[in-house]
């Protein structure tokens, strides 16, 4: 199962590189949207809450980006995904990339959906919560 869960993250990430966010054919439709740590920290319920709290988040930055750097398979169920954030912000100007967008994402999965997504826009507190500390 593992392997079939890194490849749908995968897949996921694929879309999300190329700037496309509009896609939630792999989220349960009760999916938990966790965000663990930053400015704003929350959890929602749903696609449409999701969907909604990440129109939100998009809406601050211009040219908005992920970029995947490991996948891991941490177990039967779940994916962590280190990647790296880019885009400037439409207030200040501040580019992610010169301040610190190291960030992570878990994603816990059930019957080839995405029941939970936890994004951490801290990469160390996504691995000190995971036990993984680097």
């Amino acid at each position: 199962m593992s392997r079939e869960n890194l490849e749908l993250v995968r897949s996921i990430y694929a879309d999300w590189e190329r700037g496309d966010w509009g896609s939630a054919a792999w989220a349960h439709p009760e999916i938990e949207f966790v965000i663990a740590d930053g400015p704003v920290a929350f959890t929602s319920t749903g696609v449409i809450a999701m969907r909604d709290n990440w129109r939100s988040w998009l809406s601050a930055w211009e040219g908005f980006g992920m970029e995947a750097q490991e996948f891991r398979a941490l177990d039967d169920e779940r994916v962590l995904v280190l990647h790296r954030y880019v885009g400037r912000a439409k207030t200040s100007g501040v580019r992610l990339e010169e301040v610190h967008a190291d960030a992570a994402i878990v994603m816990h999965m059930c019957n080839h959906l995405v029941t939970r997504l936890v994004g951490y826009n801290d990469r160390d507190h996504a691995l000190t919560d995971l036990g993984l500390e680097e």
